[in-house]
């Protein structure tokens, strides 16, 4: 039986990798007008293609080549550039232009239980936290971006300071051990489009580091900025599905990120969800770890006062390395030789 809801979209947001396993984040709109994330390993996918071919043997060609219109899933090489991290990032891509195609097919196979069902939120989907030891991988947009030559944020090499918000460790521009404690001051020197920043620490190393473990050295927050929730509009999700029996509850759908308005200690809250505006349980509300990450598209967050204690229970994202040619095309040649790249200093491979 069809489902009362199916996904009309779907993008490929993210790789998270835990130790061998990968698994591939997907943002999903729904013909409800709601939007959850979905994540899902490569077994998974293809075990989807499986059973869709099952159900619909005439559009999976089984019958005749020539009636075929749901997509192939092509496979990434064994053995690929980046090793195990690498095939990751190309299987994304290839699951990206996989479900696009899928999702453009006919309106039957898109209202079935099978594609609905593999795509509706798992409480895998909708935990807190992601496992501990998660990597988030965001893929580095393969259209170039529309900037000029040489158009870098540098602000003449002077340095901004800004401090991490976890540890990280990585290498620095002479393949020394570059490490950093959570809430340590670095200086950056060169903002790169793909997400990796030059910086500088206390000890004059220089190295390039992600992003989305910087954040601006706010001033001036207050007591409330430790608050483990605020009324300020922030997102949650709804862990089971809920029908409003009153005129100002909201009924929303499992795994539906709603906006909480002002929250209250009776237990309910005021929320939006879909352009309407109503209370919600809020038993059935907590934050998403990754869409808490990625709502913020891996980028650090500026407005420091509606920052929460739970947003550093997940592990920043963290952007695919550019090779040299990405960097050095978007540099000239005073950039080059004021990073020291014509004598010799390494960037990211």
């Amino acid at each position: 039986m069809a489902s009362p809801r199916h996904p009309v979209s779907a993008r490929a947001v993210a790789l998270v990798q835990m130790d061998r396993l990968q698994t591939f984040a997907f943002s999903v709109c729904w013909s409800d007008n709601s939007d959850t994330f979905a994540r899902r390993s490569w077994d998974e996918f293809r075990q989807l293609q499986k059973t869709l071919k099952k159900t619909f043997p005439v559009e999976a060609g089984l019958l005749r080549k020539s009636e075929r219109v749901l997509p192939k899933l092509p496979d990434s090489p064994l053995l690929t550039r980046r090793g195990h991290t690498g095939r990751g990032l190309v299987r994304l891509r290839l699951l990206d232009t996989y479900v696009r195609a899928l999702l453009a097919t006919s309106e039957h196979i898109l209202r079935s239980s099978a594609l609905s069902g593999f795509f509706a939120p798992k409480p895998l989907d909708l935990e807190p936290m992601l496992p501990p030891g998660s990597l988030v991988i965001l893929p580095t947009p393969e259209e170039p971006l529309c900037q000029p030559t040489g158009s870098l944020t540098i602000h003449s090499l002077e340095a901004q300071s800004m401090h991490c918000v976890q540890p990280f460790h990585t290498l620095d521009t002479r393949d020394r051990p570059f490490h950093t404690q959570a809430q340590e001051i670095l200086d950056v020197l060169l903002r790169h489009p793909s997400g990796w920043w030059l910086v500088e620490n206390k000890d004059q190393q220089t190295a390039w580091f992600p992003a989305p473990y910087l954040e601006e050295v706010a001033t001036g927050l207050g007591q409330e900025s430790g608050l483990a929730l605020q009324g300020s509009g922030r997102q949650l999700c709804a862990t089971q599905a809920y029908e409003g029996s009153r005129p100002d509850e909201l009924t929303v759908p499992s795994g539906a990120r709603v906006s909480v308005l002002e929250t209250s200690d009776r237990g309910w809250w005021l929320c939006r969800y879909n352009g309407r505006t109503g209370l919600l349980p809020s038993v059935l509300l907590q934050p998403e770890g990754l869409g808490s990450l990625l709502s913020r598209s891996g980028l650090p967050d500026s407005g420091g006062a509606d920052k929460v204690a739970e947003d550093r229970t997940v592990p920043p994202a963290v952007p695919t390395r550019p090779c040299i040619s990405a960097i050095q095309g978007r540099c000239c040649s005073v950039t080059r030789r004021a990073l020291g790249q014509e004598q010799g200093t390494r960037v990211p491979p």
